[in-house]
């Protein structure tokens, strides 16, 4: 089947403007020039430029800021999402900046919900921390952690802009033995697109965990929202 002469426009934008960030024209984190600039560079429609922008955004190339405009996307983090090792850990280990913002952190009752997915009782006491994480200045990552209570009492007396895993160690002696992980594409709401700062209804990567201690005892259910083009699921596997 032949290529549509419009089809092929914005798949031969998309691949000239693939090949100038290859070649170094814009760097990590370049803002682009306007819509209205590029599609008179190209002589093109504003549509069919959005096609062409839309593809290298599928494809981790650029991403959209929210309000601000097309930037080239920094390298993708590599993660390991079975790693003992935290986020201040392993992206630092990488050459890169991290950062941790903690925008809630209480204790409440874990109620029906979280209480079936952690074996407990609704009324046992859970803290729940909600945290912004960054890299290199920019925000990658959206994260809630839910830990029993039973398990690290007193967590809310200790700073939680940090490394999580270094603190159950350091201060609990506490690590998961052993994690469930589920890992697929989502669609962030308006809330998160705004706090990830990217275009509202974006693409994203959701990751659920739970872990247990030595027991077998569930104590610890994450969620994690990342934006696509900065990270780069990566498996170390020993056979």
């Amino acid at each position: 089947m032949s290529i549509k002469p419009a089809q092929s426009q914005y798949l031969r934008i998309s691949e000239q403007l693939a090949g100038d960030v290859a070649r170094g024209q814009w760097l990590d984190g370049a803002r682009l020039p306007t819509e209205r600039e590029l599609a008179e560079q190209f002589g093109c429609t504003r549509v069919t430029l959005r096609q062409a922008l839309q593809r290298l955004e599928a494809q981790g190339v650029l991403y959209r800021g929210h309000r601000r405009g097309w930037f080239v996307s920094p390298a993708p983090i590599q993660y390991d999402p079975t790693r003992v090792s935290g986020f201040m850990e392993y992206v630092s280990a990488q050459g890169r900046e991290p950062r941790t913002e903690c925008l809630l952190a209480e204790r409440r009752q874990a109620g029906a919900w979280l209480a079936q997915r952690m074996n407990l009782a609704p009324s046992d006491g859970v803290f729940h921390l909600e945290r912004r994480r960054w890299v290199d200045g920019r925000a990658v990552l959206l994260e809630t952690n839910v830990l029993a209570e039973a398990w690290c009492p007193g967590l809310l007396e200790h700073r939680l802009d940090g490394s999580l895993t270094h603190l159950l160690r350091e201060q609990y002696g506490r690590q998961q033995a052993r994690s469930q992980i589920s890992l697929k594409p989502c669609l962030l709401d308006e809330g998160q697109s705004a706090l990830l700062e990217i275009a509202s209804g974006a693409s994203g990567l959701y990751l659920q965990r739970t872990c247990f201690d030595d027991q077998g005892r569930t104590v610890e259910f994450d969620q994690e929202y990342w934006r696509p083009d900065s990270v780069e699921v990566l498996l170390n596997i020993d056979r």
